[in-house]
């Protein structure tokens, strides 16, 4: 009898334990998404017009439309707003389908930006920088200093984010079933399918590799299955451009086709590349210590890559 009930209350606290973590996976996603949002936002506020303006002069070609669309996106951390705007300008006439092709590619470069962010390893800094930047929001009167303080809080805030997720997941390293389902991954089409979908779900591409960054510090997930992953995310970020363009005119399809087709191609091909080629040991042996930049770095190769191929 006595061994009954210290066999129940051991369940209850492991089950106490479980809802715990998830709680502590679920608070730091909220955080990561949140710092996300409040640097996005506060990027906007600073620069948000002045931006749409040299969105709008400077691409009268394929290779000023590439770099400005790095540098938006780079600014604005979202390869995702950066397209659907460009969508609009197609659909309006102030872009056309050859521009617009341009903007896209940098786009795609651009968004790597956050990933190499997140694999920096200040997290013991993460307190300290949230907490200047809600000095600069709550005690400074300029309102540029304001948004600029917003953009340092969410930079702490993701990093604050990120680390909760990874100490939240580290007991999962330990779960025979979650082991497995992370190895699964190691199918190509099962780890793509797999990205895409969540991506397509949270609609946030940074979002979503900054979790896959998360599960691969606390190493749960290894780069042979996250990469299939990263490549699927890389055509989930597609969804809000797709939904963009519903009831648009033909050429703002198109832009949204491109956008798509770029991804999917260059997802095959080094889909690929892994399968025949030790790129990803090679990846592995660039920055073997830190998981997260290893993501990064794959993500912005395969970025840079398809750009490049899709230029030529």
């Amino acid at each position: 009898m006595f061994w009954f009930f210290g066999r129940e209350s051991r369940e209850i606290e492991g089950l106490k334990m479980s809802f715990g973590t998830i709680l502590t996976m679920a608070g730091g996603l909220g955080l990561f998404l949140f710092g996300m949002e409040l640097m996005s936002d506060s990027i906007e506020k600073v620069a948000g017009a002045r931006l749409r303006r040299i969105l709008e002069i400077f691409t009268t070609n394929r290779f000023m439309g590439m770099i400005v669309g790095i540098i938006f996106t780079g600014i604005i951390q979202s390869s995702s707003a950066c397209t659907v705007m460009v969508v609009s300008f197609v659909n309006s006439g102030l872009m056309n389908l050859y521009q617009a092709a341009g903007v896209i590619l940098g786009a795609n470069i651009g968004t790597t930006i956050t990933g190499q962010l997140i694999a920096l390893d200040v997290g013991a800094l993460a307190p300290l920088i949230a907490f200047i930047g809600v000095v600069l929001v709550v005690f400074v009167k300029n309102k540029k200093l304001q948004h600029i303080g917003g953009i340092v809080a969410g930079v702490g805030v993701i990093f604050i984010g990120m680390g909760m997720m990874s100490d939240a997941m580290l007991p999962l390293r330990d779960e025979p079933e979650f082991i497995q389902l992370m190895t699964s991954f190691k199918n190509p089409l099962l780890g793509v399918m797999a990205g895409a979908l969540f991506t397509a779900v949270i609609q946030s591409s940074a979002a979503s590799i900054g979790i896959l960054q998360a599960l691969a510090v606390s190493g749960v997930i290894g780069l042979h299955s996250a990469v299939f992953v990263l490549f699927g995310q890389n055509i989930g970020t597609c969804i809000t451009a797709v939904l963009a363009s519903v009831g648009t005119n033909r050429n703002a399809k198109r832009t949204t086709a491109i956008h798509l087709m770029f991804n999917v191609v260059g997802t095959v091909i080094f889909v690929v590349l892994c399968m025949v080629t030790p790129f990803v040991d090679w990846m592995i042996t660039t920055n073997p210590a830190n998981p997260a930049a290893q993501i990064a770095n794959v993500h912005t190769i395969f970025n840079i890559a398809t750009t490049v191929s899709g230029s030529g």
